[in-house]
């Protein structure tokens, strides 16, 4: 099981090493534009890099809930790609909002519809395993011989 979740590990590893790399930055903010903690107001400056990082931090466990959720119930392979396309728009996020707070909109905008996407495969992997398990039918078995596609036949032979 291990080897086969690799691909979401390192995705995750690499949100969790994103996560505080912006973490950093707002301590480097807080020296740059002298706000002492626990104060949360400053210059413009700093006080769009604290957002940045905080709205990146109040997404990132919806991120890794459907991320693994996708990946176990759908595809390890599609929700890892959906992962490094989130982390990829979250990095722009930061960043154009640290410039300006219209800096911010294009990548949050990408990084909404990633995470989306990722709530869909979650929703639709879950649905699938549970009538699998619990209501014994294969609906893509069901949908690929109803297409002509006999898959798991081609497969096993």
């Amino acid at each position: 099981m291990l080897e086969e979740a690799v691909i979401l590990a390192a995705v995750t590893v690499l949100g969790v090493l994103e996560q505080a790399y912006f973490s950093l930055q707002v301590i480097y903010a807080r020296r740059k534009y002298s706000v002492s903690p626990p104060a949360t107001v400053g210059p413009p400056e700093f006080e769009r890099v604290f957002r940045a990082q905080a709205n990146c931090s109040e997404y990132f466990p919806i991120f890794v809930t459907v991320l693994w959720t996708s990946g176990l119930f759908f595809s390890q392979g599609v929700s890892s790609l959906c992962g490094l396309i989130y982390l990829y728009g979250r990095f722009r996020y930061f960043h154009g909002y640290a410039e300006s707070a219209q800096g911010r909109l294009a990548p949050l905008y990408l990084s909404a519809r990633v995470l989306w996407v990722l709530i869909g495969l979650s929703s639709l992997g879950v649905f699938l395993a549970f009538c699998r398990v619990y209501l014994n039918l294969d609906l893509l078995y069901g949908l690929g011989s109803a297409l002509g596609l006999d898959w798991k036949e081609k497969i096993c032979e």
